[in-house]
């Protein structure tokens, strides 16, 4: 497994990493021991960075992962980011000292460990970014010993920028796919050279880009992919990527011709964002250990040409740019 220096933390990480959400809510049920064995599996394959939120499963994601992490062995090295943020009303006061510390406080005993590896702001209201204070309360929490260092889980690319020129804000998440490639632009330049680590979110577009779906394709009442394709509980970026189901599914079949006999449709989207070296981890999430070893691998699979990375931004051009570009 490929590792990258995640940012301003300065640790190396695997390339590949795993995203914690559907462990804890929002994709269906996966069950405990389900999701014990898929982080096991993620781990067995190179994977040393995982990503949750308190707001999974209200705690659910961050506990499995604790108890996970603390059945390892002694020396080994896996680094957890989690978030805070998303269980209050997302209002900007709300982003105070005294919230953050209980906030802090609650996810150290969800993972039981007495320092956290890394806190995102997770997708904070705009007003947020602008906040001295804010930021000022981090850097107490550093200093305290609370957190080992902070960054910000984003949902447009100004928000990133405006994060990115934090001196002390180590790394950015941000939806990064095949179908959203505004980070290309100026986010990912800005981080190379500002040293932020750029963690790459919903890869696979909520399972889109996993080549599985089709015009016929059922997702349960409890699946965000459900509930969520207009933005009704959330931002609808979250969600397919923003990008109008139908719309994904012709994307998606244009950009299997383009993928590696050794690959599969999964693997083909992750090895695409490792290409880009400011990536410092990309973060598919995984429902059982199949889906956790076949994202690992991608890391060991070889560049892709660029003329397979031209055409991939043409076929963008020609059916995602319009409605998708200029709104994150």
């Amino acid at each position: 497994m490929q590792e990258r220096i995640l940012g301003r933390t300065g640790v190396p990480v695997s390339v590949v990493g795993l995203g914690a959400w559907q462990l804890g809510a929002d994709w269906g049920n996966v069950d405990e021991d389900a999701a014990l064995a898929t982080l096991a599996a993620a781990y067995e394959n190179g994977v040393t960075f995982i990503d949750t939120a308190d707001v999974y499963g209200d705690g659910r994601s961050e506990r499995i992962v604790g108890q996970f992490v603390r059945s390892l062995p002694d020396g080994a090295r896996v680094t957890v980011a989690t978030k805070m943020g998303r269980r209050v009303p997302q209002e900007p006061e709300r982003y105070n000292r005294e919230n953050f510390r209980a906030w802090n406080d609650r996810s150290r005993e969800n993972l039981g460990v007495d320092t956290l590896d890394l806190v995102q702001l997770h997708c904070p209201p705009t007003a947020v970014y602008a906040d001295d204070e804010v930021f000022d309360v981090l850097d107490e929490m550093v200093a305290e010993g609370r957190l080992r260092g902070y960054g910000v889980s984003v949902e447009t690319t100004e928000e990133a920028l405006a994060a990115i020129a934090r001196p002390n804000v180590a790394s950015v998440q941000i939806i990064f796919n095949m179908l959203r490639l505004k980070p290309l632009d100026e986010v990912l330049p800005a981080a190379e050279k500002a040293g932020v680590g750029i963690i790459a979110r919903v890869p696979l577009a909520s399972g889109l880009l996993s080549g599985r779906y089709d015009e016929h394709t059922t997702f349960g009442a409890d699946d965000h992919r459900t509930y969520n394709r207009h933005g009704e509980a959330f931002d609808q970026g979250e969600t397919f990527s923003g990008v109008d189901y139908t719309t994904g599914l012709e994307a998606v079949r244009r950009l299997s011709a383009l993928k590696p006999e050794n690959l599969t449709m999964a693997q083909f989207a992750l090895r695409w964002i490792i290409d880009h070296p400011a990536v410092s981890a990309v973060i598919p999430g995984a429902r059982n250990g199949e889906q956790a070893r076949g994202n690992a691998e991608a890391a060991a699979a070889a560049p892709l040409s660029p003329e397979t990375h031209a055409a991939v931004a043409a076929i963008y051009d020609e059916l995602i740019r319009e409605s998708v570009h200029g709104r994150w």
